[in-house]
C-alpha cells in the first residue's frame, strides 16, 4: 500500500507568527514534520506553503516543497493545488499531516493511509483516542467524534458528546465507567479524487458554526472512517508555550539540530 504526505505550511499565524520555521532544539519546525513523515514509509513527502522563506527553509535540509497560492482558506484547498499541479491520480493515497505537529507519531502516519486504503467506501480516514477526563470532553478547543458500529463517522463536535443523561444528572465531575468518549486527532488521508470534489463543495452551515471542516463531508452525504489510534499522538504547536514543551521534549531525547 503506497502513499504521500503532504505538509500545508503557512508562515502567518495570528498566535504564532512565522510557526514553521520557529527553532526546536536546533531545527526549523517544519523540518521536524517532514522527518516524521519520511519516517512513516511514505512514497514521497511534499511541503506546500505559501510562503519563499518556508520554501527556502525546506530547500536547504533536503526537502522537497512546492509554493502555492497566498489565497487558500485551508490546508485542504493547499493540498488539493499540489496534487493538480503534480498530476496525481484520482485514487492515489494523500496523508495532510499538518505543518505543527513535530511529535506525530509515524505510525499514525501510516495507520490512517492503511485505514483508507482498506475501507473503499469512506472518502476520508482519520483517527481518534478515547477521552479519559471530563476536563478534555467539556474542553471546546478539543473535537470529539461519535462514530457508528463499523467505525463510520457519525458527527463531530466542540461539545461533550454523546452525552450521558443519567450520569451527567448526578455529576460531571468524572466520567462513567461505561463512558465511551473520544478526542478527534486532526490527521487525515484521502483518495485525490475525492479531494478534489470536496474542494468544490462550498462550506455547509454547521461546518461554520462548528468551525470543523471535516463536516462539510458528512453535510455531502460521504463518509469519514475513524479508527482508535495504535499509539498516542504526540503535542502540537499552536502557542508558545506549546513551542517551549515541544523544545523541551526533544532537547530531553537529544533529536537535535
Amino acid at each position: 500500500m503506497g502513499f504521500k504526505v503532504i505538509i500545508p505550511a503557512r508562515h502567518a499565524s495570528t498566535r504564532l507568527p512565522g510557526k514553521p520555521l520557529a527553532d526546536i532544539a536546533g531545527k526549523p519546525m517544519i523540518q521536524h514534520v517532514y522527518e516524521r513523515g519520511v519516517e512513516s514509509g511514505a512514497e514521497q513527502v511534499i511541503i506546500a506553503t505559501d510562503d519563499r522563506r518556508v520554501m527556502e527553509a525546506a530547500r536547504r535540509f533536503g526537502a522537497e516543497a512546492c509554493l502555492t497560492s497566498a489565497h487558500h482558506q485551508s490546508g485542504s484547498d493547499r493540498l488539493a493545488e499540489v496534487i493538480d499541479k503534480y498530476g496525481e491520480d484520482d485514487q492515489q493515497i494523500i496523508v495532510n499531516l499538518q505543518g505543527d505537529e513535530p511529535l506525530m507519531p509515524p505510525a499514525l502516519i501510516r495507520q490512517v493511509a492503511e485505514n483508507l486504503a482498506l475501507h473503499h467506501d469512506a472518502g476520508v480516514a482519520t483517527l481518534c483516542e478515547r477521552i479519559q477526563t471530563t476536563a478534555v470532553l467539556f474542553d471546546p478547543h478539543i473535537v470529539k467524534v461519535v462514530m457508528d458500529c463499523q467505525g463510520y463517522a457519525l458527527y463531530f463536535s466542540r461539545a461533550a458528546i454523546a452525552w450521558d443523561r443519567d450520569a451527567f444528572a448526578v455529576t460531571t465531575e468524572e466520567l462513567p465507567q461505561r463512558s465511551e468518549h473520544y478526542r478527534h486527532i486532526g490527521l487525515y488521508a484521502y483518495r485525490c479524487g475525492f479531494l478534489r470534489q470536496y474542494v468544490q463543495w462550498p462550506p455547509c452551515g454547521i461546518e461554520i458554526m462548528e468551525s470543523l471542516e471535516q463536516l462539510r463531508v458528512l453535510w455531502n452525504g460521504q463518509r469519514i472512517h475513524v479508527a482508535q489510534a495504535r499509539v498516542r499522538p504526540g503535542q502540537g504547536v499552536d502557542t508558545p508555550a506549546d513551542l517551549d514543551r515541544v523544545n523541551n521534549i526533544l532537547l530531553s531525547t537529544g533529536k537535535t539540530g
